[in-house]
């Protein structure tokens, strides 16, 4: 089976893109695969560059790639891909949206609501969220200009930073607990992990550099653990995710609460889901398999 591995794209995480591509590329099983690697430039060389590939194994992050575009264009080409589905990734990519669904779904999470422009910011909304309060933008990944912020007079610069990266931004209650993700493979879930960065919160150099945080298997208290193992499944259920999600949650004082879901998580060498996956020894390459066996399986009609 010919599995093109495709990485780059167009989006803020680009580089995170290509750095995870080449790790799947080295960890997938060159016994049982021919690997072609596509470094994708353009959105425009998709089409010309998946001609003759069996299927897709996305490591792309953002835009274009973990937001159901490049997802539409596979299924448009009848080429099997990777991970979720068009809808899912799409809604998931979009911070409001994810939220508007688990708020439905009597899911908990952070307060919040978006802006367009600066003109936007409710004062009156931010005092009752509290400070300190988040700022990011809506589609953003990898936590890129992503602030949290202490007072009012530093919110318009903040916004204006994020409105840099994005049409809309989130600003949202910050919750001062324990971070944890919450792999979700085939509905099933896999050794929470538990993240102790170094800086302030879990920042761009938090998650790629080495030694940015501390990552590790974590086993919580059997109430807790009941918890989050309920709430990580009924978000991959509510957003129709398939195959594999990450579900990221901050535990405050024993209460979970759901911060974002994302579809194609990073598969670098310091990626969240390998270690996972480790942890009742699921080798990365064994896990790469996996995702393909399960993508295979699943209808995109």
């Amino acid at each position: 089976m010919k599995v093109g591995v495709i990485m780059g794209g167009v989006s803020s995480e680009r580089d995170i893109s290509i750095a995870s591509g080449n790790s799947v590329v080295e960890n997938l099983d060159k016994n049982k695969y021919e690997i072609v690697p596509i470094l994708l430039n353009s959105k425009e060389e998709l089409v010309e560059k998946v001609k003759g590939i069996d299927f897709a194994l996305l490591a792309l992050h953002g835009k274009f790639g973990e937001d159901g575009a490049v997802q539409a264009v596979l299924e448009t080409l009848g080429i099997p891909y990777s991970g979720c589905g068009i809808m899912s990734s799409s809604v998931c990519m979009d911070k409001d949206m994810t939220k508007k669904v688990l708020k439905a779904c009597d899911i908990r999470t952070a307060r919040w609501f978006n802006v367009s422009s600066i003109e936007e910011i409710n004062y009156d909304v931010i005092e009752e969220l509290g400070y300190p309060i988040v700022v990011k933008p809506n589609s953003g990944g990898s936590s890129v200009a992503t602030f949290v912020v202490n007072d009012k007079e530093s919110i318009e610069g903040c916004v204006a930073e994020a409105l840099k990266w994005d049409s809309e931004v989130m600003i949202e209650e910050y919750i001062k607990g324990d971070e944890i993700t919450c792999p979700v493979i085939d509905g099933k879930l896999y050794p929470i992990i538990a993240i102790k960065p170094k800086s302030s919160f879990f920042d761009y150099a938090s998650k790629y550099s080495d030694g940015g945080a501390d990552e590790f298997v974590v086993e919580l208290e059997e109430e807790l653990y009941s918890e989050v193992q309920k709430m990580a499944l009924a978000t991959y259920k509510a957003l129709k995710c398939s195959v594999y999600a990450r579900v990221d949650m901050i535990v405050k004082e024993g209460v979970p609460y759901i911060l974002e879901v994302n579809t194609l998580p990073g598969m670098t060498k310091n990626s969240l889901i390998p270690k996972s996956a480790a942890g009742i020894n699921i080798e990365f390459n064994e896990l790469l398999d996996i995702i393909i066996d399960k993508s295979l399986k699943v209808s995109r009609n």
